[in-house]
């Protein structure tokens, strides 16, 4: 195992294999989406992270903060909906947490979650248990919280749990709150998202054989 912290190639990585899932998985982000929202999310999504590949193409960054920093901005701009402010503030928080980082070690991230996270709940106003992306945030903070070294396996784990607990909740924010019990039965769109993107980092950590 190398031991070195995330770096902007990591970074880089990371972006890239997330925007390969969202891509892949577009259909079927756009099929949850049609049974309890707008049914635009996974085309949304897909539009947002191609045009993150673009922008960040473009630029040799010094610093992972300023790589996350492009990627958040494209995603506010480019993602239509809720979910561009809300992946974008995320990443933003990221970007600012790490700012003036090399490389961003366990702590580093951690605490980069928990801005992330905390952007989440000041842009949306949702709690958890109200089947929103915050029910796979949240749980996710408190996972890296409790350990002290990047486990890749239980990382995706807990994230996949979280996302697949949102199935049995009835939604109290959106557009699908309107369908109050109906909602209950489906996997939210954001939490699905959310584990793809928690899923690739994963895997980026442990394919580049990063400990942090």
């Amino acid at each position: 195992m190398i031991r070195v912290g995330l770096t902007t190639k990591h970074i880089q990585l990371w972006l890239q294999k997330t925007n390969e899932k969202i891509q892949e998985n577009k259909t079927y982000l756009t099929e949850l989406d049609q049974a309890i929202g707008d049914g635009d999310h996974g085309i949304n999504m897909a539009r947002g992270f191609e045009e993150a590949i673009k922008k960040t193409a473009e630029s040799d960054y010094e610093s992972p903060s300023d790589l996350l920093k492009d990627w958040a901005m494209t995603l506010i701009s480019k993602v239509g909906g809720a979910s561009g402010p809300l992946f974008g503030t995320a990443i933003l928080k990221m970007s600012m947490s790490v700012k003036g980082k090399a490389e961003i070690n366990y702590a580093e991230l951690t605490t980069a979650f928990e801005e992330a996270l905390a952007g989440i709940l000041q842009r949306g106003h949702a709690a958890e248990n109200q089947k929103t992306l915050v029910d796979v945030w949240s749980p996710i903070v408190r996972f890296l919280q409790e350990n002290t070294a990047f486990d890749s396996a239980a990382f995706t784990n807990q994230a996949k749990e979280a996302m697949e607990q949102t199935k049995d909740m009835q939604a109290e924010k959106g557009r699908a709150a309107y369908l109050k019990e109906r909602s209950i039965g489906h996997i939210d769109p954001g939490s699905a998202s959310s584990f793809y993107l928690l899923q690739s980092l994963s895997e980026v950590i442990e394919k580049e054989g990063v400990t942090v």
